[in-house]
């Protein structure tokens, strides 16, 4: 197994070191432009080539899509700290071989039992600075991704628990290469927590120097608590040693302590819940869309998106048009609007999901696009009468998504963050937990009305994840999803868009600039070809923004040359397959 850690870590060092060196399309100046994989059985595309090799690996020894996705989240906790981990929380979509169904499962971190709405207001009943908001133990929420993928593995999974721990644990002890990524946002103190909590700040400035690129970085603390947790199971984390390291921390932060408690990790259960799934008519056919639905903000609002954009014949023009992205951003503008107001944790807030899709709200809503003219800033429309004001809240452009289709014919598509780059900077035991309860409305009220997503008790923060999965006659025909905080939805939407409207193969479309509107300024991605359209845009009436664009789309689909794997050249993700 020694020899396997060995091989992974000469892997990354040549990936890393060839970073530089990959050809660059005109179209697309200052990515790092990546080839898709193709493989007949299997498929994996993650954000670091260590854990696609993770899940690669239990994939070569038998194991299924679950197995894989544990084995890579656990790497991705060590390797890419910034964006996922065991101290975060996840949002999974599965598509079962041999049922043919989709079912979607709920890993979301949850509010401490003792969180009120005034959660994150001062003394004069305002809400906090941004960044105390974000920092110390106030902001973590009860983690949920390991519980999730426990009761997966307990239902789906064929290799031993302890057998999937072995690569992050030889990782953990042997060390493994810094990132040219995690080096950057570490030297440019991404988030500044990092250096004001000090067991994080022990471990990202060793001697008081930021890690640097191509550095070897050993965690012993974190290789001995997945030696723990493989041998004892998920009770070790939210029972055991770990989980009274985990509340001790939290409720001790140097700054902002927080209100977790054992009786909150011990009584966490994930949760299966409905997939929300519409039909796509497309030129290139028709599909069935599928993603998570609340507390996810994501499945519902892609989906109102698509929907919108049907009857539009988006194809006469090119994908990166002025005309297709000026109609990609009022459906954007007009779906954000009622994402803002409606949508929240269903177990505590009525959701109208329905009403997201209801035929003849959909007509209605449609009729305020023009091909014309900008719409300017879209308000809600009236799905059902509950009196609520629109949402304030924080959203980072981190994360991380794994997709995989294995040789059963099972297809997993998981989104996992802990928030925030670093999340709360709050370090236990080699990992970093979450700072997912600023994803609640920091405000609990506004005008007067009470927001859907304010802090509660018990209950789940508002997400942006989007995991998709999309069949065509019954079968797995793409698999994706992103990082990015709230333009996430922004990234799914219009990637779906190329694979469907376009019939773009799944690396044009991570290879395609970005656009994002959030109901407000139409932002594209800058130093691309979407330069171009700028002016055209303006002319419309829009308030354009170019700006940098951290997405991380990972995928798969189907070809006639079998599963192909596509890896977003804006992180350092690869895609394998058997």
């Amino acid at each position: 197994m020694r020899v396997f850690s060995l091989i992974l870590l000469l892997f990354a060092t040549q990936v890393y070191s060839n970073e530089a060196s990959r050809a660059v399309p005109e179209a697309f100046t200052g990515l790092n432009y990546t080839k898709a994989s193709y493989s007949k059985n299997t498929m994996v595309s993650a954000a670091n080539p260590h854990a696609v090799n993770a899940g690669n690996k239990m994939l070569i020894e038998g194991g299924n899509a679950i197995d894989a996705a544990i084995a890579i989240q656990l790497v991705l906790t060590l390797v890419e700290p910034q964006s996922s981990g065991i101290g975060g929380g996840a949002f999974l979509m599965w598509f079962d071989g041999k049922t043919k169904q989709i079912k979607s499962y709920d890993g979301r971190e949850t509010a401490p039992m003792s969180a009120t709405p005034e959660l994150f207001l001062n003394a004069q009943g305002k809400p906090v600075k941004w960044i105390d908001a974000v920092i110390g133990g106030r902001s973590v929420g009860t983690p949920g991704v390991l519980n999730m993928l426990w009761n997966l593995h307990q239902q789906q999974g064929r290799l031993p628990w302890k057998a999937l721990f072995e690569p992050a644990i030889e990782l953990a002890e042997d060390g493994f290469i810094v990132s040219p990524r995690l080096a950057k946002l570490v030297q440019m103190r991404f988030n500044p927590g990092i250096e004001k909590l000090q067991t994080v700040r022990e471990y990202f400035f060793p001697n008081g120097k930021p890690i640097q690129e191509g550095q070897l970085l050993v965690n012993k603390a974190y290789a001995n608590t997945l030696k723990r947790i493989a041998e004892n199971g998920v009770e070790e984390f939210y029972q055991g040693d770990t989980a009274k390291h985990i509340v001790d921390a939290v409720q001790k932060s140097e700054l902002a302590p927080g209100k977790l408690s054992l009786a909150d990790l011990k009584s966490y259960q994930s949760k299966e819940r409905p997939a929300v799934c519409t039909q796509y008519q497309a030129e290139t056919g028709n599909y069935d869309v599928c993603s998570m639905g609340p507390p996810s903000s994501g499945g519902l609002t892609v989906l109102q998106i698509l929907k919108l954009l049907e009857p539009f014949q988006l194809n006469e023009h090119k994908v990166d048009s002025a005309e297709t992205v000026h109609l990609y951003s009022q459906a954007a503008k007009l779906a954000f609007a009622d994402r803002n107001k409606y949508l929240a944790d269903s177990d505590y807030v009525e959701v109208p999901v329905a009403g997201f899709l209801n035929q003849e709200y959909l007509t209605n809503r449609r009729l305020l696009m023009s091909q014309n003219k900008d719409l300017g800033k879209a308000t809600a429309g009236k799905i059902d009468s509950q009196q609520l004001a629109e949402n304030t809240s924080i959203a980072q452009p981190n994360t991380s998504h794994i997709s995989i289709v294995d040789k059963f014919g099972n297809a997993l598509s998981m989104t996992t963050s802990i928030e925030m780059g670093f999340g709360s900077t709050v370090m236990v035991d080699g990992f970093l937990l979450n700072n997912q309860l600023t994803d609640f409305s920091l405000n609990p009220i506004k005008n007067g009305k009470l927001v859907a997503n304010r802090v509660e008790g018990g209950k789940r923060p508002r997400s942006s994840m989007t995991p998709v999965i999309v069949l065509k006659d019954g079968e797995v025909f793409a698999v994706l999803g992103s990082p990015g905080g709230s333009r996430i939805i922004n990234y799914v939407g219009y990637a779906l868009i190329g694979l469907l409207d376009y019939g773009m193969d799944m690396q044009e479309v991570v290879n395609l600039p970005r656009v994002s509107n959030r109901n407000g300024a139409t932002s594209l991605e800058k130093n691309t070809k979407l330069d171009l359209i700028k002016p055209e845009l303006e002319k419309l009436g829009h308030k354009v923004n170019m700006v940098e664009m951290t997405s991380g789309i990972h995928g798969i689909m189907k070809t006639k040359k079998g599963w192909q794997g596509a890896a977003d050249p804006r992180r350092e993700g690869t895609a394998i397959g058997l």
